[in-house]
């Protein structure tokens, strides 16, 4: 069974299109196997869907029962209601969700820098793989962080996140955490998992005026793919998207 992700999906955008490309990569490795995929924090849907549409059985673990809901229609309105599995649960309860060794995919999109213990998070994850399979992180950066928050005139806020251990910004900060590749990777390793890629996801959409991105939204995304591996600007872009695998 030749399995490709649907090209009537989601358009391609600075916050999908590298993360897309590594996950591609990953399917067109084993074109005639149906995955078992399973995405934590998946929300509503956006990359479950279109990976039940190329095939692939998903479940989608989200605390947000209302998230759940909109998963459920998104993926009857595209006819693979049977690929598309929802289970109410947090990060941090993620051991007890799921079966261990029975993942072929893991994704866990912006999830690390909310939940109580990431590396209690990730051990479940890893744990989560059969020997062999792989795991899609996307970890907020941190110094995207602190350079967003000095070029819009907050040097507080900025001085803080610099040096805060877990690159935070106090109490009233939206995020617990923010990482950098190298405590990501790390993070990563501690749990078993051979980090294999790390990407930078929106390396310079955040920090164009409005008017350039949405002008030249191709060019735009043409440009993240081509900085999005390459330190410095990798190490700046607003999220650090790891690929790792369990070893065989």
């Amino acid at each position: 069974m030749e399995q490709t992700l649907n090209p009537s999906g989601p358009p391609l955008t600075p916050r999908t299109a590298v993360v897309w490309s590594v996950l591609r990569a990953e399917l067109d490795r084993r074109p005639d196997t149906e995955l078992t995929v399973l995405d934590v924090g998946g929300g509503t849907g956006g990359f479950a869907v279109p990976l039940a549409q190329a095939g692939h059985q998903v479940t989608v673990v989200d605390a947000s029962p209302d998230a759940l809901a909109a998963l459920s229609r998104r993926a009857a309105e595209a006819g693979v209601a049977d690929r598309v599995r929802a289970v109410q649960g947090d990060g941090d309860a993620l051991a007890g969700l799921v079966e261990p060794a029975g993942v072929d995919l893991v994704l866990c999109h912006a999830v690390l820098e909310v939940v109580d213990d990431p590396a209690s998070v990730v051990a479940a994850l890893a744990g989560a793989l059969r020997p062999g399979g792989a795991a899609s992180v996307l970890v907020a950066g941190r110094s995207a962080a602190v350079l967003g928050r000095a070029m819009n005139g907050h040097l507080d806020v900025a001085a803080a996140l610099a040096a805060d251990p877990d690159g935070a910004a106090g109490p009233r900060d939206t995020l617990r955490r923010r990482f950098d590749a190298d405590g990501a990777a790390a993070l990563l390793a501690a749990a078993g998992l051979t980090v294999e890629e790390i990407h930078g996801v929106r390396v310079l959409a955040d920090l164009l005026p409005a008017v350039v991105a949405d002008g030249q939204p191709a060019a735009l995304v043409e440009l993240e793919r081509t900085l999005a591996a390459r330190p410095p600007w990798r190490d700046v872009a607003a999220q650090l998207h790891l690929f790792a695998r369990r070893p065989a």
